[in-house]
This record gives structure tokens, sequence and C-alpha cells, in this order.
């Protein structure tokens, strides 16, 4: 949806851009068309280091897993786009196989079969070891010192259950609807950025999995893979939502909505809680750490420029900051989409989306990305279910105002905590994200079998044979809201965590 290449400029010969291979004039190829990237160089957030490497070549394998199809069409004005190369002419890059990438490489061909992955938390650990550093650094960190991150999962420990016995249970159904479409589960595939980073195929694999599993993917704003792309894999009926960063340019933001309602998507998620990034300080190290130290000295606007968010500032630069509860108007008359909003932390705030219409909120800190100290969404969950229903005489869940959670999900039993408590449906991003970028669609398929198979059994020993019993009786929710009750340590979680790392000195001679 956004700028097209200059497909009307005459053709370039690959010599002629090879002639540019500079810093004082920089051209590079990106999917067959010549761009003038000289005066992007200092402002590029991962630095001009990596620019420079193919000055003057094709770039493609390097930008398409850290960019949208369409980021330098959008953030580069029109007379940098220079026109189409002649494909024949085009100077070829040299692919160095370094020894990490080689012992990586090694880890990957040692991969255990996916019969020996039995939770989510093995595909995390699998990923882990086999991805590449800087798309594990993008996938795995969050904001400050990742105490929200880690929040979010231990939420659900401190919710404990009250089954019943001596029902039949025989026959458990766990399928449902989410915003009056049905579902084989009560979650959802949310959106996470950058899918290319963890495998060629990036969302493909989740939307081609989705389908199969009968489950509803969240299609990203800032996804690898075009819109288009992700919905033409689709398979016919195959509901998908999409998740909206809204642009300041309202035109573009228009477009894509519409664009969006026109190709069948079923609900718009606005997310409303990064009118700025987070600080990822994991994600911030790698940056660094790929920048050349003599290259950084040189560039005299390096105390100007903000690299610290890496892939995702530049992805991210036209996220609007203004955006605004006026602003939700506005969008009920250009789309007759369901809208959800996304990022509510607080009961106020998700009272005052019920107020102006909204079809539902999602109870989320951005998967601890953003404010640090924020609540996880099961905890605000517990609090916008009793306020909601003392303020506006709400029962939940509720078919007209839908409630959803997500961050630090990683069983059935946390899911199933969540609907006992009031939502329809939780968002899952990071295990998916693993899963294929350890094994792939296949690994995404697996990783919601399992799910299923944990539902099936977590239902019979709650003594629940529909979602509609999974009802707040049996939960123990009662010290949700205290941050220092002792629960028992997950110890799989905890050994799949990187602890954050401190600033190092530069290689230098051992001290004597």
């Amino acid at each position: 949806m956004g700028a097209t290449p200059a497909k009307d400029k005459p053709t370039i010969s690959g010599a002629e851009v090879a002639k540019h291979n500079s810093r004082e004039s920089c051209w590079i190829i990106v999917h067959g068309y010549v761009y003038d990237v000289t005066d992007f160089l200092d402002e590029h957030p991962g630095g001009s280091k990596i620019i420079l490497k193919y000055a003057g070549k094709d770039a493609t394998a390097e930008y398409d897993p850290i960019h949208p199809p369409d980021a330098i069409t959008t953030n580069l004005p029109p007379e940098k786009h220079l026109g189409p190369v002649d494909p024949e002419t085009v100077q070829k890059v040299d692919v160095t196989v370094t020894d990490v990438e080689k012992a990586r490489l090694e880890r990957f061909a040692a991969r255990p079969p996916l019969s020996e992955i039995l939770n989510l938390h093995d595909f995390e650990a699998i990923a882990r070891q086999v991805m590449q550093e800087k798309a594990w650094a993008y996938y795995s960190s969050a904001a400050d010192d990742e105490i929200t991150l880690r929040e979010n999962h231990a939420a659900y420990h401190r919710i404990w259950f009250r089954p019943r016995i001596l029902r039949d249970v025989t026959n458990v159904d766990f399928s449902t609807a989410i915003l009056g479409n049905k579902t084989s589960m009560p979650i959802y595939i949310t959106a996470t950025a950058l899918g290319k980073l963890g495998h060629p195929d990036g969302e493909l694999n989740l939307t081609r999995a989705a389908a199969k599993h009968d489950v509803i993917q969240m299609i990203p704003t800032l996804a690898s893979c075009s819109f288009d792309e992700i919905v033409d894999n689709a398979k016919p009926g195959q509901v998908q939502f999409l998740q909206l960063y809204v642009n300041k340019d309202r035109a573009i933001t228009k477009r894509l909505v519409q664009h969006a309602e026109e190709r069948g998507i079923k609900g718009l998620f606005i997310t409303v809680d990064a009118p700025q990034l987070g600080r990822r300080e994991k994600d911030m190290r790698m940056k660094f750490d790929a920048e050349d130290p003599a290259e950084v000295s040189k560039n005299d606007k390096q105390s100007e420029v903000d690299r610290s968010q890496g892939a995702a500032r530049a992805i991210s630069s036209f996220i609007d900051p203004g955006l605004n509860w006026n602003d939700l108007a506005w969008f009920k008359s250009i789309t007759k989409m369901p809208l959800i909003l996304k990022g509510v932390q607080c009961w106020e705030d998700a009272l005052e989306a019920y107020d102006q219409g909204m079809a539902g909120v999602v109870l989320s800190n951005h998967g601890g990305r953003q404010l640090e100290f924020a609540r996880s969404g099961i905890e605000v969950l517990v609090e916008v279910v009793e306020k909601l229903g003392e303020k506006r005489g709400l029962m939940f869940p509720n078919e007209k105002f839908q409630l959803f959670v997500d961050g630090g999900v990683r069983r059935a039993t946390d899911v199933l905590k969540a609907v006992a408590l009031g939502a329809t449906a939780v968002g899952i991003g990071r295990p998916f994200l693993y899963a294929f970028s350890s094994y792939g669609q296949e690994g995404v398929e697996h990783a919601l079998t399992i799910l299923k198979a944990e539902f099936e059994m977590n239902m019979r020993l709650l003594g629940a044979r529909t979602l509609q019993e999974v009802t707040r009786e049996l939960v123990d929710a009662s010290n949700i809201h205290q941050h220092t009750v002792a629960v028992p340590e997950d110890r799989l979680f905890y050994h799949n965590y990187e602890s954050m790392a401190h600033a190092r000195l530069r290689e230098s001679k051992a001290k004597l």
C-alpha cells in the first residue's frame, strides 16, 4: 500500500550502479530497482556500515528480513527512486560464511525431531540456539530491565484452579467465536513484526498453519510480507484480522483500512500503546555491536542519530503520537469492520472504549516491549470485568464488547484462566515466531497441535465440557494484584530467559 518503484524511468545498468559505491554517492538495488540512499546513510537506524557494505550492489537479501516490502519506497523521496536495473548486469555480492554462521548452521542441523518438542517452551529453547543473533535479539527483547516481560508470564502463576469433579467429560469442546467468527480454540495468532527475520517465508508460515488448524491470524502492519501476499495465501473463507499502526498521514491509513475491508478482513485492531517505541536494550546492543567502531567515530552526526531501535525505528517512524479518543469517530466513518483498541491497560480506558462504541479491547502491554512496569493483561482483565460490571452492568465474556488478553502465554492453562476471568480469547505471539524460526510452517502446526491436546486434557481435569462452563468459579485469582506472592519458579521459562548484559569494554590487551 506504499509508494511504487519508479517503473517509468529508464533501465540502469549494473555497471552504472557499481560506480556509486561510496559514502559520497551510494546507490543500492532492492527488488530490481535502484535507489540513491546517500543522504540517508547517517539517518539509517541500523547504521551506515550495513548500507555501505552493499553500495553499488544488490541489497535485497539483507533488506528483506528486516523491512516490510514497501519500506524503501515509502521512506525515500520519489526523486531518489532512480529506476529499474538490468538484472543481467548486476554485480553479484560475495557471501562469506563466517565461523559463527557455520556453527549456527551446525546447531540448526542438530535440531531434535518435532516429535521431541513437547510444549511451547521447547520451541523457544531450540530457537534461541539456531536463530541468527540479530533475529533472536529482536524477537526476544523487551523494555528496559525486562521486568514486565517476565511479569506477563509470572502473573498467570498467581491464579489457581478450583476444578469440579464427577462430571461427564467424555466429550469436550473448546471451539468458540471471536467477533462472530468461528475458531477451533479460544486463541488467535497475534500480530508480530518482521517474520522474515526468523524464516524466509515469514508470516506466510502463520497464515498456512492457521488455515490448517482453523484459528485466526492477525496480520501486522509491519510484516515482512506484504499485506496482499498474506491475504492471497489464505484459503477461501479463512478469517484474518488486521493490526493497525495509525499513520500521521491519515490518507495512507484510510487507504490501508479500506483496502483491508475490501479484501475481507474481519476486524481492525488499532494499536494504542505505542506513541513512541520502548527501549529494547538487547536489540539496541545488537545494533551497536554490528556497527564498526571506526565507522561510528567518523560519523559527525553520531550524537544526533538515535540508533537505539534498529530496524524497528526505521519502519515505525510513521506512527502518529497524536492519536487520541477524538479520532475514533473518524475510524467509524471510514469502515464497517469491528474496531478493537489494542493495548488498553486500565479499566477507565476500557470503559471509555465501550462508551465510544468499540467492539472490544485487547488488554496488553505490547509483550512487555513498551512501558516498563505496565501491569500484565491478565491482571488488568480482573479489574476491567469488575469495574465494567459495576459501572455498566456488563457480564463477561460479552458478545457485544469482547475482552482479549495477550502477553506471557505459554500453556492452554494460561488461556483457560483468562477465559474463566471473562476473556473471549487470548493472543499468542512470540511462541509462534520461535516455532517457525526453528521448524518453519510445520513448527507452527505442531505448536497448535500441542495447544489443542493441552486444551482437551485440562478441560477434562477442570470438569468443563465447553468454554461456557469455564467460569469465574473455577479459578482463585485473589492474589492477582499482589506482586510479591511466592509461587513455584517456572524452570522451563527461566531456562530460556536470557539475562540482560552490561556494556562491555572494546577488545583490548588483558590486564597485567
